[in-house]
């Protein structure tokens, strides 16, 4: 058994037993791979995966346990490479944040600004992409953390901590006629064309949910991943804007007017999120500590780390 048949096993369950898949993000080829399986197998004496020909479907409870037996082995294992770098140098280093337009524009400079200040041989680089893309930076280590309101609170290979709740509100071109109605309904709104953002970004999903309630299909004639892109667009006229609160623009108290709807779409919530169970430099622990001051350092490290029995209550 090597490191490189436990990858093939961990990343066979990360990628729905696609073995192309698996070849292309380990950096071999389909051959090698079915070889490294069917090797382990025959050294272990039991199949580990469930299978319709030459096709893997998914795993056998041997592979199971193997999974979990190698989850830890490899996060173990990466720990050990990072004890030399991490307790050699604590003070500077490249801080890597994967996150959305709307939190590296909006919510993150205050944090930044301030971690800067504890950490000045820090440097930091900010990724934007959509919430599955910052999930998979974070299973890489291309990133150290990540930020979204979706995804991240939900993969099981990932920990996350909650940083901040938001509402969207409705942005209106000043003279709109809904500026001025009263009370603002789900039904009032899906009269409109509607600007949002897309499929998965920004909480999308809780805005398609609301209406749904509501029987109302509402006809979303533009969506888009960037808050700035959503106040264009309805700076221009083509609809009303669904947009997260804290999503500022000169145009509001200009040529858009900003409406409080929190009494029709759920709160949102910001996560930071981290591999579960890897050691990372106290910058790291100290950067989610800034976002959530309601953690200690020693109650990030427990849960990230994976430390037995350890539930904090959090508060955001």
């Amino acid at each position: 058994m090597n490191f490189q048949q436990l990858k093939i096993i961990r990343e066979a369950a990360r990628r729905d037993y696609n073995l192309t898949e698996v070849a292309g993000n380990l950096y071999t080829s389909q051959s090698g791979v079915s070889r490294h399986i069917r090797e382990l197998e025959e050294e272990l004496g039991v199949e580990l995966f469930v299978r319709r020909g030459k096709r893997l479907l998914g795993m056998t409870e041997p592979g199971r346990a193997l999974l979990a037996s190698a989850e830890r082995i490899l996060n173990e294992a990466s720990n050990v490479r990072r004890l030399a770098e991490l307790f050699s140098n604590d003070d500077s280093g490249v801080l890597t944040i994967a996150t959305t337009h709307t939190q590296a524009r909006y919510s993150l400079p205050a944090v930044i600004k301030q971690f800067r200040e504890f950490y000045p041989g820090v440097r930091l680089a900010l990724i934007q992409g959509a919430p599955e893309e910052i999930e998979g930076l974070l299973h890489s280590g291309a990133a150290d953390i990540g930020i979204a309101s979706e995804r991240l609170n939900r993969d099981p290979d990932l920990t996350a901590f909650p940083w901040l709740r938001w509402h969207h509100s409705l942005l209106l071109p000043r003279e709109h006629p809904l500026s001025h109605e009263m009370p603002l309904t789900l039904e009032s709104i899906a009269r409109w064309p509607l600007i949002t953002y897309r499929q998965g970004v920004t909480g999308r999903s809780r805005i398609d949910e609301a209406f749904a309630r509501q029987g109302l299909t509402p006809d979303v004639v533009l969506s888009a991943q960037d808050s700035d892109v959503i106040h264009t667009y309805v700076a221009l006229g083509l609809g009303v804007g669904l947009v997260a609160e804290l999503a500022d623009s000169d145009d509001v108290g200009e040529q858009l007017v900003r409406r409080d709807i929190r009494h029709l779409f759920g709160a949102n919530t910001v996560w930071l999120g981290v591999r579960r169970g890897q050691l990372q430099r106290n910058y790291i622990w100290r950067f989610i500590g800034l976002c959530n001051p309601t953690l200690s350092l020693d109650d990030i490290k427990a849960r990230a780390l994976n430390v037995d029995d350890y539930a904090p209550d959090y508060q955001i």
